[in-house]
């Protein structure tokens, strides 16, 4: 595994060339692709002039944020995985092969048991969409119970949940986008994610939580920076991801709100420290590895 910035979920934006010396500048491996703004360079510059900065860095593409509204009618939801198609083949040009997306903790119209097999079916036709070209499509999920909007129904808000969901799916190339704030706050453990197979993890995305902080009043602007909360061991969730072998990005996904009026640079700066601190006390290599133990 490696360390990745994820720009847009620091809140934080840029040119290519900015974003791209940030990331070299603070020890990130990895950057996640905003592929929406990509494809319409691409389409005004050329590919060859739009990739150059990307591929001349060297970082490998971490993730990109998948352009579909779940919860749209049946017709703008077409037209969406229509357009998917020319962006999911841009992202395999760019070895961009993880995909992220977010299901809603709440609805308006349907209750809990048939918005489950809304989402099933809508997320087995995606992952169908993008197996093609051999992309992986995680899915988030938001644990707050502010989160729900005041809308009337509740929906899918725990890790279990999420799994149960790609179970009754089975699509090869779906699988979590695992996010250790909310797998803390709907009851997660190291064992529920040992439980999970490693190819299944598309991506992972770290922040901390206050102590004895519950989904029931948590709020997101609450997300801390790694190991900045003291309520969930991320060292340990390190370990255990480097344990099962999980190869692929790992970003620091503190709310934007933590930094106060920070610059964009000073943004990834505490970002990047964070994420190497606890990288550190993971013992993990450069690469990700665990770094054996002198004698053993």
């Amino acid at each position: 595994m490696y360390k990745n910035l994820n720009a847009q979920a620091l809140g934080i934006s840029g040119q290519d060339s900015e974003l791209i010396e940030l990331a070299l500048s603070y020890g990130f491996k990895g950057v996640s692709l905003n592929l929406v703004d990509f494809a319409e360079q691409v389409a005004s510059q050329g590919m060859a002039r739009a990739s150059r900065l990307l591929v001349s860095a060297r970082l490998k593409m971490g993730s990109f944020r998948l352009p579909i509204d779940w919860t749209a009618e049946d017709e703008p939801y077409q037209a969406d995985l229509a357009r998917l198609i020319p962006l999911a083949e841009l992202a395999q040009q760019m070895n961009c092969t993880r995909a992220v997306s977010l299901i809603e903790p709440s609805d308006d119209h349907r209750p809990y048991h048939e918005n489950f097999e809304f989402y099933r079916k809508r997320l087995g036709e995606v992952a169908a969409a993008l197996a093609p070209f051999e992309i992986l499509l995680g899915v988030e999920f938001l644990a707050p119970m502010s989160a729900r909007g005041g809308r009337a129904f509740q929906f899918i808000q725990s890790f279990d949940e999420v799994l149960l969901l790609l179970r009754t799916i089975g699509a090869p190339n779906l699988g979590v986008a695992f996010d250790t704030w909310h797998w803390h706050l709907s009851g997660g453990t190291l064992e529920t994610l040992r439980s999970v197979p490693v190819d299944k993890i598309v991506a992972v995305a770290l922040a901390d939580a206050e102590p004895e902080t519950t989904a029931a009043e948590a709020t997101l602007e609450s997300r801390r920076l790694p190991a900045d909360g003291g309520a969930i061991d991320i060292p340990a969730v390190l370990v255990t991801l480097a344990e099962m072998g999980y190869n692929g990005p790992v970003s620091p996904e503190p709310d934007r709100g933590q930094f106060g009026a920070a610059s964009r640079q000073q943004v990834v700066k505490q970002a990047g420290a964070a994420l190497d601190a606890v990288w550190k006390a993971a013992g993990l290599s450069s690469t990700g590895k665990l770094t054996p133990v002198r004698g053993a």
